[in-house]
């Protein structure tokens, strides 16, 4: 069961739980978080227990003086970094008593993380709609807009989580890539084979690396079917199906079979990072999410207003 916070949502934004080692050469917490969090001014961060900023399991301050081994976990909050606002708006498209969908855009991360705290689509949901208790039922990358579903009660959280670990959810996905060599409309194939395709390969996320890797020699673990909506000769206009859910499986596969999505800065070849260019998304949309409500048995169907901006036209 989850570790309830002795702390409430402040802005939209949790607080942090710390888990402290029981013993070691710090002789209090505050000195192992000081050498914990170094990139932070020691006296900075300690100047945060005189505030009764860090507190225990029970909700009660901790003094900059308390020893290690008192306590195993501490909450805090985070000091909220400076943000670029990321310049587009989260759509509601549905709301009841269990459920928020939301048309998320790109750009915007899932869940705060790293730079992005209040430019996340969370954050902003729970400022907009004055839900502290929402939570991310699945996740989007970042880069990838489309439809987001969230939980707005923790009594029905799992369910519908269920319906995710069990692959009980039917994704569909947009995506444009640019007319790859040796396109023929009139017969029309990615890597000689025509469509729809089945693809699949085995896709391993390996720690510290921003990117996944392909081994062609293991069993596969991911699958894609890719069909075919549109073209004309500037980009190709596919519509995926995955039928698994592997970290930027849809981005892999169609840069394999030599497809790679519009503005994909890690797909197939990994760009040096560079600040956001609004003008140029990843042409990739999360387009439809169908299942059949575990609470009420009745089919559920969301879809996304949004388009992509390099789609072929007509």
């Amino acid at each position: 069961m989850a570790m309830r916070s002795p702390l409430p949502v402040r802005d939209g934004v949790g607080a942090t739980r710390l888990h402290l080692p029981l013993t070691g050469p710090w002789p209090t917490v505050g000195a192992y978080m000081a050498e914990r969090f170094f990139h932070l001014e020691p006296e900075r961060l300690l100047s945060r227990f005189d505030r009764g900023e860090i507190v225990a399991r029970d909700g009660t301050p901790l003094a900059r003086e308390t020893p290690l081994g008192a306590h195993e976990f501490v909450w805090y909050y985070r000091e909220p970094p400076i943000e670029r606002e990321i310049p587009f708006v989260v759509e509601v498209l549905h709301q009841d008593r269990d459920l928020v969908v939301a048309d998320k855009p790109h750009f915007l991360p899932t869940t705060p993380g790293g730079k992005y705290l209040q430019n996340s689509a969370l954050v902003r949901l729970r400022n907009l709609l004055g839900i502290p208790e929402l939570t991310p039922i699945h996740r989007l990358d970042r880069a990838t807009a489309g439809v987001l579903m969230f939980s707005t009660r923790p009594e029905t959280r799992g369910a519908y989580q269920l319906l995710f670990e069990r692959r009980q959810v039917e994704k569909v996905y947009e995506a444009v890539s640019a007319v790859p060599e040796g396109w023929d409309a009139a017969s029309p194939a990615l890597a000689g084979r025509p469509f729809p395709i089945v693809y699949r390969n085995h896709i391993e996320k390996l720690r510290a690396h921003v990117c996944v890797r392909v081994d062609e020699a293991r069993e596969p673990n991911s699958e894609t079917l890719i069909e075919l909506l549109g073209c004309d000769d500037r980009v190709v206009h596919t519509l995926l199906r995955p039928h698994s859910g592997r970290m930027h499986q849809l981005r892999v596969h169609l840069a394999s079979l030599g497809a790679g999505i519009l503005n994909d800065g890690f797909y197939p070849t990994l760009l040096p990072e560079a600040p956001d260019d609004f003008t140029r998304p990843l042409q990739l949309l999360a387009r439809e999410l169908r299942f059949v409500d575990p609470l009420t048995g009745a089919p559920r169907e969301f879809l996304t207003r949004r388009v992509l901006q390099d789609a072929p036209r007509g």
